[in-house]
């Protein structure tokens, strides 16, 4: 039995774009029957839950876990309730009252690597595959990752033009520095691996 990617893999390019726009028409109708909106990035979730005009703090019962979350009125059933899909950093995971009529949630994930496929587990999916992330500015990263991707981006552009890349540049120096130091010495079959 083949798998749903491997029925995909054999589509015509015409067949996948309409199976595509079927998918994503049907994740949506699906999305939007949620009692809540959400977005997310690599390394967050916002939700936004409506909640009657009016509505003050006291009046709610939100409940944030490491792996739960609930929102309900006081003395009501909850507005949305359950097991969320992947584990948050509860100390960093916040919610708050916006105009007496949205509850704003910012969940901070535990795994910063991963597309949640759903807030809750028994809520709809959306297709993670299919996410296009905003490109992210080198600016955005913390400095040893940005430090790491700038040497990348140095190295892929020494290969093109057929230059040495960093790390072949430091063995060459490195070489030239005991050259000079000692000069007696034949480096004449030297050979820089």
């Amino acid at each position: 039995m083949s798998t749903p990617a491997e029925e995909y893999d054999k589509l015509t390019p015409e067949e996948r774009e309409t199976k595509d726009k079927e998918d994503r028409a049907r994740e949506a109708a699906e999305q939007a029957a949620l009692p809540y909106t959400w977005k997310q990035e690599l390394h967050e979730v916002d939700i936004r839950v409506p909640v009657p005009k009016g509505t003050r703090a006291r009046d709610l019962q939100v409940v944030i876990a490491k792996t739960k979350l609930s929102v309900s009125l006081k003395g009501k059933e909850p507005i949305m309730a359950g097991e969320l899909c992947k584990e948050i950093k509860l100390d960093d995971s916040t919610w708050t009252l916006e105009d007496q009529e949205f509850v704003d949630i910012h969940l901070e994930k535990v795994n910063k690597q991963q597309w949640w496929e759903n807030v809750l587990k028994h809520h709809p999916k959306i297709d993670t595959t299919k996410i296009n992330p905003e490109n992210s500015k080198l600016s955005d990263l913390d400095g040893e990752t940005r430090g790491m991707v700038e040497k990348m981006m140095f190295d892929n552009q020494q290969r093109q033009m057929g230059k040495p890349t960093s790390d072949e540049l430091k063995k060459q120096e490195a070489l030239k520095k005991f050259q000079a130091a000692h000069p007696e010495l034949d480096f004449s079959n030297a050979k820089i691996s």
